[in-house]
C-alpha cells in the first residue's frame, strides 16, 4: 500500500524510504526477464510510481535532479515524472541520456519529460546518429512520441526522419532496431501522405542486405498496409 495522501509534498528521504518499503525481489526478477536490468532496482511497478509522483508533487525540478543522482531505476523514472520540462536544459538532457542503462528508463524519460522540451526535435536527429545503444534508442523513441503527440507538426518535419531511419536500419542491437521500427510505423500511421512515404522507405530498407533491416521493413509493411490502418487513414 502507498499509505495516505499527504497534505505536504513528499521529500527526498520520504521517497527513498518508500522505495525501501515497497521493494519486491520477485518483481525485480520479472523485470529482468524483459531486459530491464539496473544496478539499483526495487521492483516497483509503474502505476505505483505514478501514484508516488502525485504525492511528491509535479514540476519539482530540484527534487527531480536529486532523485536522478540516486541512480536507481525507480528514482530515475520518478524524476522524469515530476521534473518541470520548462527548467530542463540541453546539458541536463545530455547528462541523463548518457546515464540510460535500460530501455525502460530511456522510454519513460522520453514519454514523460523530453518530448515536451523545446529541443525535442533537434535531439531526435542528434541522438539517432550517436553510437551508444540507449542514446540512439532515445532519438528514435522521440521520433515515435512526436509522431503520436505533436498534432501541430507538419509532414515535412517527419519526412526529415525517413533518411535517418533508413541509415540506421542495419543496427542489429535489439533495443535500437525495435525503436527504429517503432518510429517508422508511428510516422506512417499519422496520415495518408506519410503512410505512403513510410512505405516507400520500408520497401527501400527491405532491399538492404541486413537481417535487422529486413525485419524492420517487413514488420512496418505488415502494419502500414493492414486493413485496420488503411481504414483509419481513409
Amino acid at each position: 500500500m502507498l499509505g495516505f495522501i499527504r497534505d505536504e509534498p513528499m521529500e527526498y528521504n520520504d521517497i527513498i524510504s518508500r522505495f525501501e518499503a515497497l521493494e519486491n525481489p520477485e518483481t525485480v526478477k520479472g523485470l529482468a526477464s524483459y531486459g530491464i536490468i539496473e544496478e539499483k532496482i526495487y521492483g516497483i511497478p509503474i502505476p505505483t510510481l505514478r501514484s508516488l509522483a502525485r504525492e511528491a508533487g509535479k514540476s519539482n525540478h530540484e527534487l527531480a535532479l536529486r532523485l536522478w543522482e540516486h541512480g536507481s531505476r525507480e528514482a530515475r523514472i520518478l524524476a522524469a515524472m515530476i521534473d518541470n520540462y520548462r527548467e530542463v536544459t540541453e546539458a541536463q538532457a545530455e547528462t541523463w541520456v548518457r546515464d540510460f542503462s535500460s530501455w525502460e528508463v530511456c522510454d519513460q524519460c522520453i514519454l514523460n519529460l523530453f518530448k515536451k522540451t523545446p529541443f525535442a526535435w533537434d535531439k531526435a536527429v542528434e541522438w539517432s546518429s550517436r553510437n551508444e545503444e540507449f542514446v540512439k534508442r532515445a532519438g528514435f523513441a522521440l521520433m515515435e512520441i512526436l509522431a503520436v503527440n505533436d498534432k501541430k507538426a507538419g509532414d515535412s518535419q517527419f519526412e526529415q526522419f525517413f533518411p535517418i531511419i533508413a541509415r540506421e536500419a542495419t543496427d542489429e542491437r535489439n533495443f535500437v532496431k525495435k525503436a527504429v521500427n517503432w518510429a517508422l510505423r508511428q510516422i506512417g500511421k499519422r496520415n495518408r501522405h506519410l503512410n505512403k512515404k513510410a512505405l516507400k522507405t520500408a520497401y527501400s530498407i527491405h532491399e538492404i542486405d541486413s537481417k535487422s533491416a529486413r525485419w524492420i521493413a517487413r514488420d512496418a509493411i505488415r502494419e502500414l498496409e493492414s486493413e485496420a490502418v488503411r481504414k483509419r487513414l481513409t
